[in-house]
């Protein structure tokens, strides 16, 4: 019988149980825990941390220090779709999300797109599942809006000058000098009589496996080139003369037609593009026409009167994208209903979690913290910057409250008015500029140069990556009751149970904590009501509905139905996420670094734009274990619900087992009486640091120590670090791996 082995590696200890034995493999885990448990042997230094996390990727010694020691020692930032930072500096950042563009003189510099390289094996592809989408119809009519981003012919899409050095950066020099002398003779064979067949119609690429990659090629291309188109067959990029870029050159300018195609291929939510104001009535029909019948599903044409350079009046075509919900039998009374007030802004927070300030903002701003949407939630001992949508609130309003929520540790910036909320994931990734102090060797590691162990571990991680567990923040780290347990009653349906569990106190004596201790020695909602500062609202919104229903199964329920959806859910998650932390650090115990027969990984053959997520979803089988076709980065494992599949081995076993243990081998992962519905999604096991970047600085010195520098003095050193993480990736994991000691 073949023989399993789980593996842990340690700098003290190399741990392995042979396993070919029927007893459960749950029952196995559970055995492995306790043996640690008892030896003292915990990864991560200190059990119970992490929920679910066992596993480490590489085994370098590491180093210790202090992490967070103040929220200035660790800041994040979003990283927007469009690959820039967003700050306090960038208003014109926030408008990849919203309406306004910054004013044509302002002061704010531009914030580039960042770079974002990889390992040549590194599949990037992130949390993957289903997401809230927009469902807003655009403004009436088809005015250009006030605050929309227009481009004129001639001014180019401001994302659209970064192409030409971002397709350098993907390409191969020699790759991209056939690529641009292509390009050259596609021009030249269209501005003279030359012989098509001189030159080849076509150029390759040749194969980019991954779906990221490929996409920033496509979107690099079409930007520098417009009148280039790429597609791809069968992981194969090609590159050919878009005839669609020709025929509009017949009709307008090559300037007009150069800006517009850039325009349609930037994508830019609720911006607009102008052609030059046109006097003759059939021409602007014809112009119409064209861009109906090759662009009709994604934009829409209308004429308005402008006044032209001469201050002449004159009627120009303006072209916008059409609402995501749009349809050619959509009534006419859909488009002419009255919108929702939508206000955007970049939140910089310190020491409080997202949801605590989106408690203050909605109160001081008399909504509904439902009404606020943003792309994820941030750590709270820490500087952050995210941007945030709040509905029926308008800019000036937003101005008002500035000076009150900075007492409360906050500020808005660049508030400006956009159409529609955010999603979760709506970004392209974190930047991190963290600060670890007294650094040290770690207990067990006297002989090396401590610049070497950190130099080691650096590399270590940026070639082999982290095993991609959910964060500490995840779980509510450091409170008596985490996140997690109340999850699993709220999926049990124990819905006393799950708020109690919610209204357990800290073991402090602040005013909440000593609300919540009066609360559960007295089940007295109204008199918890009256000690609970206004900023509590999802305490009070629970007490409210205990108030009036009573603290019984039907009273909690109504409780927990008058918080917002999504922090409901959020409980839901936390649950589902330490079971993926579990399932992660299984797979890695019995199946090592190689993906293997059984295992599940997202494959792009036969992908298109209608497939479902389960139809890409791989199961690995035997011949292709033993070629070798993927690799560890492309395995992923299901964050549990209705909708997802399990693997086809050991560890889809392990589920099932672990789900029974919580009394869950029959849930549907649907609440009806809460309308929680958690279809389940798919999440990498390894993911890889980005832009990584350190340096060293002791105490007494005014400089930063270079790594050409001499040795560090011992808990004098600080260690300055700079990293991109992609959505949803937790730098305290990352870190973990890095230093390979308890945060």
């Amino acid at each position: 019988m073949q023989q399993s082995w789980f593996v842990l590696c340690q700098p003290s200890a190399v741990l392995l149980f042979p396993g070919p034995s029927p007893i459960p493999i749950f029952t196995v885990l559970l055995i492995w825990i306790a043996f640690v448990s008892s030896s003292g042997v915990w990864p991560q230094g200190r059990a119970g941390t992490m929920p679910g996390v066992l596993s480490m990727r590489s085994n370098h010694i590491g180093f210790q220090g202090s992490v967070k020691t103040s929220a200035s020692d660790f800041i994040v930032t979003e990283i927007d779709t469009l690959g820039r930072l967003l700050s306090e500096s960038t208003a014109e950042t926030l408008c990849a999300f919203g309406d306004t563009p910054p004013a044509p003189n302002s002061c704010c510099p531009q914030s580039p797109p960042r770079p974002w390289p990889e390992p040549p094996e590194l599949h990037r592809e992130e949390v993957l599942g289903p997401f809230d989408s927009p469902s807003r119809a655009p403004e009436d009519g088809l005015s250009p809006a006030k605050g929309s981003t227009e481009h004129m012919a001639g001014a180019a899409p401001e994302g659209g000058r970064h192409e030409a050095g971002r397709l350098d950066s993907l390409l191969d020099e020699s790759v991209n000098e056939l690529l641009n002398q292509f390009a050259c003779n596609i021009k030249d064979r269209w501005d003279s009589e030359h012989d098509p067949a001189a030159h080849p119609a076509e150029f390759s690429l040749g194969p980019v496996p991954d779906k990221r990659n490929r996409a920033d090629l496509h979107s690099a291309i079409r930007q520098k080139f417009p009148f280039l188109m790429t597609v791809t067959k069968n992981n194969e990029i090609i590159v050919k003369a878009n005839s669609d870029y020709k025929q509009l050159c017949q009709l307008v300018s090559e300037e007009e037609a150069f800006d517009f195609f850039k325009f349609l291929d930037a994508k830019l939510e609720n911006s607009k593009f102008s052609f030059k104001p046109d006097g003759n009535k059939e021409h602007r029909k014809a112009v119409h026409h064209f861009v109906s019948q090759k662009f009709g599903k994604l934009v829409e044409t209308k004429s308005f009167s402008v006044t032209d350079f001469n201050g002449q009046q004159n009627v120009a075509i303006i072209v916008r994208f059409r609402d995501k919900s749009w349809s050619r039998k959509r009534p006419a009374t859909d488009c002419q209903e009255k919108q929702d007030v939508y206000t955007g802004f970049t939140l910089r927070k310190e020491n409080l979690e997202t949801l605590e300030a989106i408690s203050y903002l909605s109160s001081e701003l008399g909504v509904l913290p439902s009404d606020f949407s943003y792309t994820g939630i941030k750590d709270k001992k820490a500087i952050t910057y995210q941007a945030m949508v709040v509905k029926k609130v308008t800019p000036e309003r937003l101005k008002e409250i500035g000076s009150t929520i900075e007492k409360k540790g906050m500020k808005v910036y660049n508030i400006h008015s956009v159409c529609q909320h955010l999603r979760l994931g709506q970004l392209k990734g974190n930047h991190f500029d963290i600060i670890v102090r007294d650094l040290k060797h770690q207990s067990n590691d006297s002989s090396a140069d401590l610049k070497e162990r950190i130099s080691e571990a650096f590399e270590n991680v940026k070639t082999k990556g982290f095993v991609n567990y959910y964060g500490p923040q995840r779980f509510g780290h450091g409170q008596n009751v985490q996140t997690d347990q109340i999850g699993l009653a709220l999926l049990n349906e124990e819905m006393v149970k799950a708020l109690k569990l919610f209204f357990t106190p800290e073991d402090t004596d602040d005013p909440v904590n000593q609300a919540k201790r009066y609360f559960l020695q007295s089940d007295d909602a109204k008199g918890t009501l009256a000690m609970l500062p206004e900023f509590k609202v999802r305490e009070k919104m629970l007490l409210r509905a205990l108030n009036r229903y009573g603290v019984n199964h039907e009273g909690c329920t109504r409780g927990w139905l008058s918080i917002p959806h999504s922090m409901r859910i959020f409980y839901i998650h936390a649950y589902c996420s330490k079971i993926w932390n579990e399932a992660t650090s299984f797979r890695f115990m019995t199946y090592g670094s190689k993906a293997v027969e059984g295992d599940l990984v997202l494959s792009e053959e036969n992908a298109d734009e209608n497939s479902s997520l389960n139809d890409r979803v791989h199961v690995v089988t035997a011949p292709e274990e033993s070629a070798n076709k993927y690799a560890i980065h492309q395995v992923v494992l299901p964050m549990v619900g209705h909708s997802i599949k399990y693997p086809n081995n050991k560890v889809g076993q392990w589920y099932h087992e672990r789900l029974a243990k919580d009394g869950l081998q029959t849930c549907s992962f649907r609440v009806s009486a809460l309308q929680l519905n958690t279809p389940g999604c798919y999440r990498h096991i390894l993911k890889y640091i980005h832009n990584l970047s350190y340096n060293f600085l002791e105490e007494n010195e005014k400089e930063i120590k270079t790594e050409e520098d001499s040795h560090l003095n011992e808990s004098k050193a600080s260690l300055l670090l700079s990293f991109d993480l992609d959505p949803s990736c937790y730098a305290t994991v990352c870190l973990r791996e890095i230093m390979k000691c308890d945060l």
